[in-house]
């Protein structure tokens, strides 16, 4: 009789972020073990974090000691951020995109080096752009929806995008996830955007210091917007704004109605105006308007797009240039 094959202790894709983890310079063995544990446990992980959890009230005081702890330390100043305070948020963020960036950035087909500039993401730490592996995606539930009471659905909207998230999440967390293929992932992107949910690309310094995921979020569910509105500065802007054609404007509301961070109000006159102090410039209003009355601007004083390909091009005239890497390092392989 054939004796069954042993299981490995340590799992294949533990492996994987364990040999990661040693080539990010400056990765503490705290960021090692904050980086499994939240990958490995991220409902729970999130359910104690959004306060959702039963035990979440009675661990407030421990999670103040933790949230001091997980708030990045041994970064020195970014010379590019003179004065910059390093916060829990440049850890732990999200980059605002519209539904076009979020498309080019999940069907980018190949593998990517990228230190992303701060006038992109404006935080000292976890910018890299790092895909191995892209066309590996995993829709995996959405740990905030799971933890509330009365989630928007469906679930599974959150895109692991890469190695070695993808198959971590695939291996420890079968129950919750699947993988899929580019086009599913653009689908799935495509169908978030009609129900008014907003794409974010998510970066993590414990997750090795780079982009691993693109979620989609709506404000009564997302644990990173429900950080920005109590004063916690998670989520940057996408670079535009609103812009409404008050000459086209019907006064429906509807996109008000979609706006997820509040940022279109009612005039006097029953028209809609944009308050561009909370306009993140995702998009949605855009999608949403049936007078087409509604467009997206740039606009430099909130940063610059995550523009995949400008990206890409920028860092092939830094090589070109100079070369060696700039802002950015080079493409690994087509």
């Amino acid at each position: 009789m054939q004796k069954p094959k042993r299981q490995p202790i340590i799992a294949p894709s533990t492996r994987s972020f364990l040999r990661e983890s040693r080539r990010v310079p400056g990765f503490r063995l705290f960021d090692l073990l904050h980086g499994y544990f939240y990958l490995r446990f991220p409902f729970l992980y999130i359910a104690m974090g959004t306060g959702e959890h039963p035990l979440a009230k009675k661990l407030r005081p421990l999670l103040g000691v933790l949230d001091k702890w997980f708030t990045p330390k041994s970064k020195k100043a970014d010379p590019e951020l003179p004065g910059h305070m390093v916060t829990f948020a440049d850890g732990y963020h999200g980059k605002v995109m519209p539904l076009a960036d979020a498309r080019k950035l999940i069907t980018i087909g190949q593998d990517l080096r990228i230190s992303v500039p701060e006038q992109v993401i404006p935080y000292i730490t976890a910018r890299d752009l790092i895909l191995q592996n892209p066309d590996f995606i995993v829709a995996l539930d959405c740990p905030c929806r799971v933890a509330r009471p009365n989630p928007c659905l469906p679930l599974d909207v959150c895109l692991i995008v890469g190695e070695p998230f993808a198959n971590f999440a695939l291996e420890h967390q079968p129950e919750h996830c699947r993988r899929i293929n580019p086009q599913e992932a653009v689908e799935i992107l495509e169908a978030e955007d009609k129900r008014g949910h907003v794409h974010h690309a998510f970066f993590k310094e414990a997750v090795l210091g780079r982009f691993y995921a693109i979620c989609n979020c709506c404000d009564c569910c997302c644990g990173a917007m429900q950080a920005q509105r109590h004063g916690t500065p998670m989520l940057a802007s996408s670079g535009y704004t609103a812009r409404i054609a008050a000459e086209a404007c019907a006064a429906c509301g509807n996109c008000r109605e979609y706006c997820q961070f509040h940022a279109l109000l009612e005039a006097e006159d029953g028209a809609t105006r944009v308050d561009a102090a909370k306009c993140m410039g995702c998009g949605v209003c855009v999608s949403h308007c049936p007078q087409e009355a509604i467009e997206l601007v740039l606009t430099p004083a909130r940063g610059v797009p995550l523009e995949i390909h400008r990206l890409m091009e920028q860092a092939a005239a830094e090589q070109t240039n100079y070369g060696t890497p700039g802002i950015a390092d080079h493409v690994i392989k087509t």
